[in-house]
């Protein structure tokens, strides 16, 4: 596991998460949404990611919005992705569980492919607002408040 903020990433590491993202977010799933946000290099945002042989095989990007988006979940963890041939063997999890380690009970957020709202209920995440549509996939909007 692997934890690192912009400046911090090596090119080789870029290179792979980005390769994934792109793999997933834009072949994949289709998502026209603009994948490179300038978000990534803000100095509060924190790359989480597991990699293997062949690369990043897991990652997650948590951000921090001045303004929190929803009560006081100013932490957001977006852009959950796995690698295709290794899903279903729990590396979303254990990205999640350092996460909330790390950000030691802080409120967070996220806004959920409404599929993995289960994953995230584990972590104490809550469900609110209505089910939206974003890039022809169901989302949900999840809240865990500060423990």
């Amino acid at each position: 596991m692997i934890a690192k903020s912009w400046g911090e990433l090596t090119t080789s590491e870029l290179y792979s998460i980005m390769k994934l993202r792109t793999d997933v977010f834009f072949v994949e799933q289709k998502v026209d949404e603009t994948e490179l946000d300038d978000r990534d290099q803000e100095d509060a945002t924190r790359h989480y990611w597991i990699a293997d042989d062949l690369g990043v095989a897991a990652y997650i990007r948590v951000l921090h919005n001045e303004t929190a988006e929803y009560l006081d979940g100013h932490c957001v963890i977006g852009r959950v992705v796995v690698r295709d041939d290794r899903r279903g063997q729990g590396l979303a999890q254990v990205i999640m569980k350092r996460i909330v380690d790390d950000y030691n009970g802080q409120a967070m957020m996220l806004h959920a492919q409404d599929y993995i709202v289960p994953l995230y209920a584990k972590f104490g995440f809550e469900s609110f607002g209505e089910l939206y549509e974003e890039a022809t996939i169901m989302h949900q909007s999840m809240y865990r408040p500060a423990q």
